[in-house]
């Protein structure tokens, strides 16, 4: 604005003496012509001072129209760019008040039950080697819980951060997928689970172990929550430019009203899975979501209740 003022004072100030310029030259024309006459047969006036100001006046009025318009439509783009500027910084800043809430919050809880333990523990005046067992098994149960918090809170900020782990690399996807089953694999065998795999050589660019570390996600979750003695499919396709990476479970499914909200931070399904009394922070979708981000995929789930469910990972092919 203030540009566009001392602008505005430069044109004024040149356009005036432009006018006046042009009414001297146009005064001395009109005596040139009238001193033809000897003597002027009468006296006619050379010059309009009235109109000169005028003209000034109008000048001056239409430059600050002008300005008024530079001003109200700067301050019109100012807000809404700002606004787009400000807005993922407001979005940034919200998530980590979200964030560090929800994390105090889910830590509070083994804690909490930690302390409670432990003073029950001390007012018991004569504890028996028993109970004293029992007590140091429930803490160790609550400390593995705080350490797998802690771990997923680390590994969730870690895609997070703008270039973490942001270095490609040539994949085998069949590769990366049979790591993934072997370390599930265990846990699958107490629920006699079959998980049934065809691999069909894919090469993509990205992340080895945080590839390894979103299938596992994936497999965790179809293993937990399918009932024992089922089967969880994985498959793999190529469309276009992209490879598509799918978990069916025939399980316990998802309701459709939680869809939105499955890859949100520390968020749990509807009674449905509470029930299921199966152990978790609600972080594993979220980490599985921020590394396919991180490497310009995409991830979505179909799911029925009762029917089980199907998360596709669409990841870029390696060119």
């Amino acid at each position: 604005m203030c540009v566009s003022l001392l602008f505005s004072f430069i044109i004024f100030k040149v356009e005036s003496n432009e006018i006046d310029r042009f009414e001297r030259i146009q005064r001395l024309r009109i005596e040139r012509r009238l001193n033809q006459f000897q003597p002027p047969p009468f006296q006619i006036p050379t010059n309009n001072p009235e109109l000169l100001e005028e003209t000034k006046q109008r000048l001056l009025i239409m430059l600050a129209v002008i300005n008024l318009g530079i001003l109200f439509i700067s301050g019109g783009l100012g807000y809404v760019l700002a606004g787009r500027t400000l807005k993922p910084i407001k979005e940034m800043m919200d998530e980590q008040n979200r964030f560090i809430s929800d994390a105090s919050h889910e830590l509070r809880t083994p804690l909490t039950s930690l302390k409670s333990a432990f003073e029950v523990y001390l007012r018991n005046k004569q504890p028996t080697i028993p109970e004293s067992k029992t007590l140091v098994k429930e803490s160790i149960n609550e400390v593995n819980k705080l350490q797998s918090l802690s771990d997923s809170l680390l590994q969730l900020a870690q895609y997070q951060t703008p270039n973490g782990n942001a270095k490609l690399e040539k994949l085998s996807v069949p590769q990366v997928i049979k790591e993934a089953i072997h370390k599930i694999t265990p846990i699958a065998k107490q629920k006699e689970i079959t998980i049934e795999y065809t691999p069909i050589e894919i090469i993509i660019k990205g992340n080895k172990y945080g590839l390894i570390d979103a299938i596992i996600i994936l497999l965790d979750n179809a293993v937990k929550y399918s009932p024992d003695k089922s089967k969880v499919t994985v498959k793999t396709e190529t469309v276009k430019n992209f490879v598509l990476i799918s978990v069916k479970d025939n399980g316990i499914g998802i309701n459709e009203k939680d869809l939105p909200n499955i890859f949100d931070r520390f968020y749990r399904a509807d009674i449905t899975r509470s029930k299921s009394h199966i152990a978790g922070y609600g972080l594993g979708l979220s980490i599985a979501k921020k590394f396919v981000d991180l490497y310009h995929g995409s991830i979505s789930v179909k799911s029925k209740l009762g029917k089980g469910s199907n998360f596709t990972v669409r990841l870029p092919l390696f060119s």
